[in-house]
């Protein structure tokens, strides 16, 4: 058996985290290596750490970007499907060796999305159509520490890290000519909410290319919490008499994982 398997395994009983495969791995790992004497010696003879890849070590700073699959957790699931989005991230080595960093997070989620076509108006009628859009999104951001064990100085390696920030639920409708590849002619925001949210991650950089700006691909999930929210679904607004619009607001806690699917590309400082 490896030393990296017995690293693993060997301390998986002091860091009980949840999670089956690569997150609980990854999260045991990096902690592990953190706090635990000669960790960061075991790791490194086994190919792990800034110093096993050439003299500059690790790339100092990390940007990337990619897709997410949105996975609504508790109850908030009895009311909404799974969504799709996008993120993107920031993070700064605070050490050379790049074991501690500063990170930021974003991504805009839609978890609903429907269009119904309507006639223009009562005194045209439907001789000209239009398509009403009506979305459900989720955009988030957050900034927190990231504890890290870096592969080689080709930018990739096993992190995780907590992060806080906010989240902002809103429903908006857009207008379009039907069958239209123009702009939006009009838009309503229908209802949002926002507050604090908080975050947890785990993942992995696989790295892909060397050279001053090396790139890896990038998985991993994170969870947010968002607490307690008010948000809107599919089918939540209808019309009600005289034309007015009735909303049926859902209230819940709206918890969320994000998996994630990208790539983070290594930056050097210039000297």
């Amino acid at each position: 058996m490896s030393a990296s398997r017995i690293f693993a395994s060997r301390h998986a009983r002091l860091f009980p985290f949840p999670g089956p495969g690569l997150v609980g791995l990854t999260l045991r790992l990096a902690l592990g290596a953190l706090v635990l004497p000669g960790a960061p010696a075991l790791l490194a003879a086994q190919g792990f750490g800034g110093s096993g890849m050439g003299p500059e070590g690790p790339p100092r700073m990390l940007a990337g970007g990619g897709i997410v699959v949105g996975q609504p957790l508790g109850e908030f699931g009895d009311y909404v499907s799974v969504g799709f989005g996008l993120d993107a991230f920031g993070r700064i080595a605070l050490d050379p060796e790049g074991w501690i960093s500063l990170r930021m997070d974003a991504a805009f989620l839609t978890y609903g999305r429907e269009t119904n076509r309507v006639c223009f108006s009562s005194t045209v009628g439907c001789v000209i159509q239009l398509d009403v859009t009506t979305s459900n999104n989720i955009l988030s951001m957050g900034i927190g520490p990231e504890i890290a064990v870096p592969l080689g100085g080709r930018g990739g390696g096993v992190y995780m890290g907590v992060g806080a920030g906010f989240s902002y639920f809103s429903t908006d409708s857009e207008v379009r000519g039907a069958q239209s590849a123009d702009p939006a002619f009009a838009t309503t925001r229908n209802y949002s909410d926002a507050g604090f949210a908080w975050t947890a991650a785990g993942g992995v950089r696989v790295p892909l290319t060397r050279g001053e700006t090396p790139v890896s691909l990038d998985l991993g999930v994170r969870r947010l919490g968002s607490g307690l929210r008010e948000y809107l679904t599919e089918g939540d607004i209808s019309e009600g008499p005289g034309g007015s619009l009735e909303l049926n607001v859902r209230r819940s806690e709206a918890d969320l994982l994000l998996w994630r699917f990208g790539v983070s590309v290594g930056l050097r400082p210039r000297r």
